[in-house]
């Protein structure tokens, strides 16, 4: 807790429906997100209530950040950022090299964080496969990358 009733912790399956909810509310898709996806989510409350979230879909040590999002009422709290840092440790732990996105509004945000454009097409192979790049994100969003490497 940070003193502030703002709690970070690993998502449940009975943060599911709340989560979707949040995505949705944000305008991200949800269509993907299945119970067993929910280990690399770590999610955000403010007393009991949910109000971030972030995940990382993982492919051997690539990693694909997803579903960034705070509800409006909490933004500028720096919640996205706390989700951020420990969205970045976890997938440290893991021994992920490189992380990839996609985003249609967050550029500046995510480059803030030390995140790069790069070329759809030069994002692995894996990752342009998954149900986002090919269907759930449109093709206008921005993929982005940032190294983890040591």
């Amino acid at each position: 807790m940070d003193g502030n009733g703002i709690t970070f912790t690993p998502a449940t399956i009975a943060d599911l429906p709340a989560i979707r909810a949040l995505l949705g509310r944000c305008g991200l898709p949800t269509e993907d997100l299945q119970r067993e996806r929910l280990d690399n989510f770590v999610a955000c409350r403010a007393d009991d209530q949910l109000v971030g979230v972030v995940g990382i879909d993982t492919v051997g040590d690539i990693g694909l950040l997803r579903s960034l999002a705070v509800v409006p009422e909490f933004r500028g709290r720096q919640i996205a950022h706390g989700l951020w840092m420990r969205a970045h440790d976890d997938a440290r732990r893991r021994a992920v090299r490189r992380l990839y996105l996609l985003t249609t509004t967050a550029e500046r945000l995510f480059a803030r964080w030390g995140f790069r454009r790069v070329a759809r097409d030069l994002v692995p192979a894996t990752l342009q496969a998954s149900e986002e790049f090919t269907s759930l994100c449109p093709t206008s969003a921005i993929a982005m990358t940032r190294d983890l490497a040591r």
